[in-house]
C-alpha cells in the first residue's frame, strides 16, 4: 500500500511538472508572436510615406544649402529674422508652382539687390512675391507705379510668363488712416494699387488677362503687428500670388 501510494504521488508530481513546462512554453510563444506583430506594425507605419511631407523635408534640406531659408510659416529674401519660410514646391511638380520659377525670382532679387523691396514667401496656396510699397515703388497715398516699380514688374512678369499658373494680385496697407484727395479709404488705395499692377502685367508684359485677378484688403491682413513704423512699412505691400494649380 505505501508503495502504491508513493507511485501515485510520483505520477502526479511528474504530471504536474509536465503541465508547468507546457505553460511556460506557451507563454514564451505568445510573447514572441506579440513582439513580431509589433515589429511588423512598426515596419508598416514606416512604409506609409506622405509625399507632400517628404517634399517639404527635401526642400527644407535644400534651403539650408543656399536656397530659401527654412522657418515657421512666412519668408522673405534678405530676412532680418522677422519672418521664416515654408518649404517651396519642388522642381517638376506640375500640380504646384515650378521650383525653377522660385529660383529665377530669387536670383533676380539677389542680382539687383532688391531684398528690401521684393520679398518671397511660400504659403499653402502658392508662391507669394511681395512688393513693399515704400515711396520707391508707390508715392505715399498714391497708386501710380514708379519707374522702379515698372522695372521690377517687367522682370518678374517675364518669369511669370513661363508657367500657366493663375495669379492673384493683392493690395495691402497699414492701419494708419489715409490722407489723400484721390482715395477716401485704405480699401480704395489697396485695390487701386493691385489693379494698376494687373494692368501693367497685361499691357506691358503680355500676361493673359484670364490668368490674373486683383483684390484689395486694406489693413485686414498684416504680416506683422502695426506697432511701429518699420512694421507698418512691411505691411504696406502688393502681393503677387502665384497660385498652385489643381
Amino acid at each position: 500500500m505505501p508503495r502504491k501510494k508513493g507511485g501515485a504521488e510520483d505520477h502526479g508530481g511528474g504530471g504536474g511538472h509536465d503541465g508547468g513546462g507546457s505553460l511556460r512554453w506557451l507563454l514564451t510563444y505568445a510573447d514572441m508572436i506579440t513582439l513580431l506583430m509589433a515589429f511588423f506594425i512598426m515596419l508598416y507605419s514606416m512604409s506609409i510615406l506622405n509625399l507632400n511631407k517628404f517634399r517639404q523635408v527635401a526642400i527644407s534640406i535644400k534651403s539650408g544649402f543656399g536656397g530659401l531659408v527654412a522657418g515657421q510659416g512666412r519668408s522673405v529674401l534678405g530676412s532680418t529674422g522677422q519672418f521664416g519660410v515654408n518649404p517651396s514646391p519642388i522642381e517638376g511638380d506640375t500640380t504646384g508652382v515650378p521650383f525653377r520659377m522660385v529660383q529665377q525670382i530669387e536670383r533676380f532679387v539677389k542680382e539687383k539687390e532688391l531684398s528690401k523691396l521684393v520679398k518671397l514667401r511660400v504659403e499653402e496656396r502658392g508662391l507669394v512675391v511681395s512688393l513693399v510699397t515704400s515711396e520707391i515703388l508707390f508715392a505715399a497715398g498714391r497708386a501710380d507705379l514708379s519707374p522702379k516699380a515698372r522695372s521690377i514688374l517687367r522682370e518678374i512678369g517675364r518669369i511669370l510668363l513661363q508657367a500657366p499658373n493663375p495669379i492673384q494680385v493683392e493690395g495691402h496697407t497699414c492701419d494708419l488712416p489715409i490722407a489723400s484727395n484721390t482715395y477716401r479709404s485704405n480699401w480704395e488705395l489697396s485695390t487701386a494699387r493691385a489693379t494698376n499692377v494687373v494692368r501693367y502685367l497685361i499691357e506691358k508684359v503680355g500676361l493673359p488677362p484670364e490668368r490674373l485677378s486683383a483684390a484689395g484688403y486694406a489693413d485686414t491682413k498684416p504680416l506683422v503687428p502695426n506697432t511701429s513704423e518699420p512694421n507698418r512699412s512691411i505691411n504696406r505691400r502688393v502681393d503677387i500670388v502665384i497660385l498652385r494649380t489643381q
